[in-house]
């Protein structure tokens, strides 16, 4: 597929420049996911991208003579897509950096390494960054270690982040930079230093760990961080994407963001999180929650951890892990630290969000809620959210509902974490993991996204993945626990409405209604029509934000 951006000067630049009164767009299906107006086959919106009326193409042209038409012909209209947990500036550097999602062995990861240093001919010396190995796709699923990178890299100094961002794998060449003696049997705060029989360090840090080396590579300049992010923004839109909560931003890229708003070089809309307790948490209290007058960038929300992955055997569980006995995971925050930081973001009026993979992960996020929230808990309209709730105790997935707390779910997560999940945690716990159907039917609203570029940034997959629980070769037949499926509808809408009412976003996007902004997406086929195994092929034809075209598929 081709990107086409409609831009001055060959800039991107999405300005809302003039348009003749109304605009009538007919479709043979406008799924709007409004349960007043479920489906139409038209639609009016004004110049401001202002949705005036919904129904029947007869009718609307009856009463709107004089407005344009947009007509789509078969094809199937939908509101655009919210990724309800994501990360951007990641997004786009992947295609700046090695990018080693998908990679079976350790030698293709090499061999993909010394491609791109000869491709982009990076200077002698110069850090080598990227992201993406998972060795659970390797034959031996072990841990790498510093040696499987030195022969190909002996001087320069490489940092491999693993797929789901929590641990990371350096080279002998970047260990020597560490300031700090590594061996012995010391751990960092939060974090795990995987070490040998005799003490030394492996190459591998997880968690809390992986500052010791990451502390030591430049930062990226501004110029190369606004390329990421308008990639980023280009994969967005040509996925059906209109917005995403952008999971932890610091308060330097923030202030990036503010700049492109004020150019009117976002085409999606960004819901910012602050990144921890930190200099945009103290913004936000210092200044109150913030939106930008175009309406595209907002920022009300802290992203706290409370454990790591379970990938890499850091989700904080309540038992031993079930294949590495002795072993609990890890805490990223303490306790003590996360309720006063919870208890800081509430006198702040700021939204919560806080990471929790792991069971114990989980009953801490619970447990800290419900004791700074009190008897507010079930009056207040505080939507925090509990961001993955991958495993899950079965009696504390019954405590979401009375705390009014939000469950921030992957589906992705759970088709590529199958072949390997109940490894980590038994038959038993299992029951409570990636369970969106239990969530569903314990009335625990559910916004849906995909952590990307952990996962794929095309939410498709997750509406597959949601509704069928296999992977995309159709494995395994009949879908892994088949029992937390949830329909092709309740998908659609984790990805629309659910995703927008967990941004406090509700009344302005995520369905088609009236009053509401025209953030829509044409799809060849009608998703709620076609058998559920080709979600995962819906083809996008355009993508619409305030009314505008921001993707066309050629």
């Amino acid at each position: 597929m081709v990107l086409k951006f409609f831009m001055a000067a060959a800039t991107l630049s999405f300005a809302m420049s003039a348009q003749a009164g109304e605009t009538l767009l007919t479709a043979k299906t406008i799924r709007t996911i409004d349960t007043n107006v479920s489906s139409a086959t038209a639609m009016v919106y004004d110049d401001t991208g202002k949705i005036l009326a919904l129904g029947d193409a007869a009718t609307l042209r009856a009463k709107y003579p004089k407005a344009k038409t947009l007509d789509v012909g078969d094809a199937t209209v939908i509101p655009g897509m919210i990724d309800a947990h994501g990360h951007l500036l990641s997004l786009g550097t992947t295609h700046l950096r090695p990018n080693l999602t998908g990679t079976n062995s350790k030698a293709e990861i090499v061999g993909k390494l010394v491609d791109f240093v000869r491709k982009m001919d990076l200077p002698k010396g110069a850090w080598l960054v990227g992201r993406g190995w998972d060795q659970n796709r390797w034959t031996e699923k072990q841990f790498p270690t510093a040696a499987d990178l030195d022969e190909a890299f002996p001087d320069r100094p490489v940092w491999m982040r693993r797929i789901d961002g929590h641990a990371a794998w350096a080279n002998s060449a970047a260990l020597k930079l560490v300031k700090r003696d590594l061996s012995g049997t010391w751990q960092p705060e939060g974090g795990r230093i995987e070490r040998d029989a005799s003490g030394k360090p492996t190459g591998v840090f997880v968690d809390g760990a992986m500052d010791l080396v990451e502390s030591l590579i430049p930062d990226s300049d501004p110029a190369t961080m606004e390329k990421a992010l308008k990639l980023g923004m280009q994969d967005m839109v040509a996925n059906g994407l209109t917005g995403v909560h952008d999971a932890g931003v610091s308060l330097s890229e923030m202030r990036l963001y503010m700049k492109l708003a004020d150019r009117n070089e976002l085409p999606v809309r960004i819901t910012a999180w602050a990144d921890g307790d930190g200099a945009a948490l103290d913004w936000l209290c210092s200044n109150g929650l913030y939106q930008h007058p175009s309406q595209r960038l907002k920022m009300r929300t802290v992203k706290l951890y409370a454990d790591g992955a379970l990938g890499s055997r850091g989700a904080a569980l309540l038992k031993d892990y079930s294949d590495d006995h002795g072993n609990m995971g890890l805490l990223v925050t303490k306790p003590d630290d996360l309720l006063r930081i919870v208890e800081k973001a509430r006198r702040c009026k700021v939204q919560v969000a806080t990471h929790a993979i792991g069971d114990r992960g989980n009953r801490i996020v619970i447990d800290t809620y419900a004791k700074v929230l009190g008897t507010a808990a079930s009056s207040t309209d505080h939507r925090w959210r509990v961001e993955h709730a991958q495993v899950v105790e079965l009696g504390d997935i019954a405590r979401f509902a009375p705390l009014h707390l939000i469950a921030s779910m992957q589906p992705t997560h759970a088709t590529s974490d199958m072949p390997w999940a109940e490894d980590r945690v038994g038959s038993a716990r299992i029951q409570g993991a990636y369970a969106w159907r239990k969530m569903r039917d314990s009335s625990v609203p559910l916004a849906f996204g995909s952590d990307f570029p952990i996962e794929s940034v095309d939410p498709r997959l997750g509406l597959y993945a949601a509704a069928t629980r296999m992977d995309t070769d159709g494995k395994p037949v009949g879908g892994w626990l088949p029992q937390e499926k949830v329909t092709a509808f309740e998908a659609l809408r984790g990805f629309t409405l659910g995703a927008a009412y967990a941004g406090f976003a509700e009344g302005s996007v995520g369905s088609l209604s009236v009053g509401k902004r025209a953030d829509f997406v044409v799809l060849a086929e009608d998703p709620l029509v076609v058998p559920v195994e080709s979600l995962k092929s819906l083809k996008v034809l355009r993508t619409y934000v305030d009314g505008r075209e921001v993707y066309r598929a050629e």
